[in-house]
This record gives C-alpha cells, sequence and structure tokens, in this order.
C-alpha cells in the first residue's frame, strides 16, 4: 500500500537533489554574477559617455553660438565698404571693439586672405578651408572638436554687397577653461562609477550570501529526506519564491511521511493477517503428520480447519490485489450501470446470510438509479457495505438499503442496527486494516480492508462516501456517485 506514492515521491526529491546540487548553486551564482556584472557594465558605460558627449554637444553649441554673433558683427561692418581691401578691412575691423576670439581671418571673394590675426599670418595666400569655402558660396558653417582637454572651434560666415558674396570671415576659438571643466566632469563621473561599482558588488555579495545560504538550506533538506528522514522540515522565513519552496517541500515531505508510515503499517498489518491462517495450517498439518494414531474423522476436521485457513488466505489476497489495483490508479471503465439491479443481485447473493444471522434485509430502490461506473465496483461497494451491516448486527436486526437521486448524483444509503461506532472510531474506519472491535471482527471472517476498498472504489468513480450514527442504533453509511445521463454517451 502506497508503494507507487512513495516510489514518485523519492523519484521527485531525487530529481529535485540531482538540480539543485552544489554545482547548480555555484551556476545560479555565477549567472547572478555576470547578470549583474552585465547591467553594472552597461550603467557604467551609459554614464561615463551620454553626460559627456551631452556636454561636449552643449559647449559646441554655446561656441557656435558665440562665434556666430560675432561673424555677423564683423560681415555688417565689411558690408559698408565699396571693395574688400587689405586697407578697408583693416579700417573695418579698427572700428570694432577688441574681438573675444583666437584668430580672425577675412578673405576676398576668390579665397585670398585679406586679414589675418593668426600667429603664422597667411597673407596674401589663398585659403579655402572647408568653412571659408562653405561661406564663399553663401552658407554659414560651423566646426568643432574636442582634444586634449581643449574645445576648438570655427566659424565662417559670407560677406554679402548687394546680393553678392563679396568674401568671407572665418573666426578662430579655443577653449580650455571649458575643457577643463569637462575633464573634472569626467573624473567625477569615474569617481562616482567607481563607489557605484563597490556599493554594487558590496550589495551582490550580501544577497548572493543570503540566496545561496537559503539555496543551501533546501538542498540539505532534500538529501536529508532522500535518506530516509522524513520527518525533517525546513524552517525558512520570508515570503519570497524560496520560502514558498521550503512551503511546499514541507508539505511533499509530510505527505511522504504519512505514506511511510501508512505502508509500514499495512505491511505490520498484512503481516500479522497473513500468520494468523498461515500458523493454523502449520498447526493443524504438524498435528496430522506427527499423531500416528489420529483417526480419520479428527483427520477430516483437520484438513476442513486447513480449508478455511486457506479460504481466508484467498480471501485476504483478493482483497490485497483488489487495493493494488485501486492504488495503481489505472484508467477506469466508467459506463451506465443500473444501482438498482446490482442492489437486487447482492441482496439475492448475501440473502441467506442475513437468514442465517437472524437480520431482516430490506431495499427501498428509487426510480431509475442509472450511475456512472462500472459493474464491477458497483458489486464491490455494495457487497462489502451490506455484509457489514448484516455480520455486525444483532440477533433480530434490520439492514435497509436505499437508492434515490440528488440532483447531479445517486444516493446509495446502507443503515443497520446493530452495534454502532464509537464517535473516536468513526474518523478512522476507512483506514486499512482498522477494526473497530479486533476481536469479533477476525471471528466474523473480516480483514478491516472492506470499508477501505469501498472508499477507494467510491473516489475512483468521483464520487463520495459518509457515516453517521443512527439516532435509535447502528451506523448510517452514504454512498453519493454520478449519475449516468445520456449526453454522457459512455
Amino acid at each position: 500500500m502506497g508503494t507507487e506514492g512513495k516510489r514518485k515521491g523519492r523519484e521527485t526529491l531525487r530529481q529535485l537533489a540531482e538540480r539543485w546540487n552544489l554545482n547548480v548553486t555555484h551556476s545560479l551564482q555565477m549567472r547572478l554574477a555576470l547578470g549583474y556584472s552585465l547591467l553594472i557594465a552597461v550603467l557604467l558605460v551609459l554614464m561615463n559617455t551620454y553626460p559627456l558627449i551631452m556636454s561636449q554637444n552643449l559647449m559646441f553649441r554655446s561656441q557656435q553660438t558665440a562665434l556666430a554673433n560675432q561673424a555677423v558683427l564683423i560681415t555688417n561692418t565689411l558690408t559698408t565698404a565699396d571693395e574688400l581691401t587689405t586697407e578697408t578691412v583693416e579700417q573695418a575691423i579698427n572700428q570694432l571693439e577688441e574681438l573675444d576670439v583666437a584668430r580672425v581671418v577675412i578673405t576676398d571673394q576668390a579665397g585670398l586672405v585679406l586679414y589675418d590675426t593668426g600667429k603664422v599670418s597667411s597673407m596674401g595666400k589663398y585659403v579655402l578651408t572647408r568653412e571659408i569655402a562653405d561661406a564663399l558660396r553663401g552658407n554659414n558653417a560651423f566646426s568643432g572638436r574636442y582634444q586634449d582637454g581643449m574645445f576648438s572651434s570655427r566659424a565662417a560666415s559670407p560677406v554679402m554687397n548687394r546680393n553678392q558674396v563679396v568674401g568671407a570671415v572665418c573666426l578662430y576659438e579655443q577653449d580650455r577653461d571649458q575643457g577643463a571643466l569637462l575633464q573634472e566632469l569626467q573624473r567625477n563621473l569615474r569617481l562616482i562609477s567607481v563607489v557605484v561599482c563597490l556599493a554594487v558588488l558590496a550589495l551582490f555579495g550580501i544577497f548572493s550570501n543570503f540566496f545561496s545560504r537559503r539555496v543551501r538550506t533546501l538542498l540539505g533538506g532534500i538529501r536529508t529526506v532522500r535518506a530516509g528522514e522524513y520527518t525533517h522540515r525546513i524552517s525558512m522565513r520570508g515570503n519570497d519564491e524560496l520560502t514558498q519552496l521550503a512551503e511546499e517541500f514541507n508539505q511533499l515531505t509530510g505527505r511522504l511521511q504519512t505514506t511511510e508510515e501508512e505502508r509500514r503499517r499495512f505491511v505490520s498489518d498484512a503481516s500479522h493477517e497473513l500468520k494468523t491462517p498461515l500458523a493454523s495450517i502449520r498447526l493443524l498439518t504438524d498435528s496430522i503428520l506427527q499423531d500416528e494414531t489420529i483417526d480419520r474423522e479428527t483427520t477430516r476436521e483437520f484438513v476442513g480447519d486447513i480449508g478455511e485457513a486457506a479460504d481466508r488466505l484467498i480471501h485476504i489476497s483478493q482483497e490485497l490485489l483488489e487495493l493494488n489495483r485501486l492504488d495503481e490508479g489505472r484508467a477506469i471503465r466508467r459506463e451506465a450501470v443500473d444501482l438498482n439491479e446490482q442492489v437486487e443481485k447482492v441482496q439475492r447473493l448475501l440473502a441467506p446470510l442475513a437468514e442465517t444471522a437472524c437480520v431482516n434485509l430490506q431495499t427501498h430502490l428509487g426510480d431509475k438509479c442509472m450511475v456512472l461506473c462500472n459493474a464491477e465496483d458497483a458489486s464491490q461497494i455494495l457487497r462489502n457495505l451490506i455484509e457489514n451491516a448484516i455480520k455486525y448486527n444483532l440477533p433480530g436486526g434490520e439492514v435497509e438499503v436505499t437508492t434515490c437521486h440528488q440532483g447531479d448524483w445517486i444516493s446509495l444509503t446502507v443503515a443497520d442496527t446493530g452495534m454502532g461506532i464509537p464517535e473516536e472510531d468513526l474518523s478512522r474506519i476507512f483506514e486499512r486494516f482498522y477494526r473497530v472491535d479486533k476481536a469479533r471482527s477476525r471471528s466474523a471472517g473480516g480483514t478491516g480492508l472492506g470499508l477501505s476498498i469501498v472508499r477507494d472504489a467510491v473516489r475512483h468513480h468521483g464520487g463520495q462516501i459518509s457515516v453517521q450514527p443512527r439516532q435509535e442504533a447502528g451506523v448510517i453509511f452514504e454512498v453519493l456517485l454520478p449519475a449516468w445521463r445520456e449526453e454522457d454517451g459512455r
């Protein structure tokens, strides 16, 4: 009994142990470490690039605006000149206040330098940089570069006269102060990145240790239970998934413990049940073999007793096989069964037993009580309940079998006027080999398996069974089986 459940439980625990071994713990830690490292790396790259890029763009836009304003001021001044020459350009520039740029280059419409404030003068030379070329085509141009802690910018604008391009103005700017600010920002971001990285690593270490400790607790519990210690339970605080897993594990081990206890009790009870008839057979055969003076009549009596013991062994074996069939949970055939017809068959079968026990067996059958079951199991349920009601009744007592409809169910009740069942035993009568009165049960030929077979058969067909004492005397067993409907078509 419970062998299949125990085997499945052991298999489940073995699989859990194999999947959650120490290597898996390390694997989880490694995966978490890699995942966190990748996340931190991405965050650090973003932290050290995006702000710098945005700061550079902001500074370039600021320089572009400043150079564009100064270029407009110069070109407006040059527009008043009739012709761009070195003299007219110098006169126009001298009229302006000091320009806040590193270098000013002014060319004519051919790109010849007319004015240059650079250290290395390009006066009298042709200069066609990209910015000046764009300006000579009538467009404003700007370019910027950040290198070695310095912002270098160039802006060019065309000089217009009567809607004609007569020259170009190109301004150069170099800003180390802004570059120093950007470098300081970069250093601060690196420092923050290091602090964040260390803090995250510390938090990861704490979390990883906490997580791995809980996993090791689960692993230890699995190994302990796998070794056969089904009383072991895991104590884990919290409301996370691992805590839920520990609770599921405790419920699983609880079921395994119950199954193991039932198995041991089953083996003990089965051995005891088989031992009694076997001992009787052994004793009787020894008596026949060792007593040479035994007469024929005594021998026949002993052989008859041996036959009764053998019948009891056969009866026990049949019930054990029936329980094994129900325990295996194989697919059960379900069909339309006339419960009233099965009641009448069992009544005819047990009529001699009822007559011998001086018990009045009565039936009250409802109309068309068709159940979704099979004839063998229906007969087994009826035979066990009615036979028990007769055997454990009192001389002159009664057994009433009733069938009726209850919604989607068919109700079967078996009521007797026997000795009844004590209140403390009602919750245990469906346990295997359990007897209320062991001495009387054995004298009546009972094994303590009948009600277990009834309960398992009823449950396998989706039904329910209950028992309660009668007000006068005896007990009432009620079985609810699914009613067969034509649309079931089974």
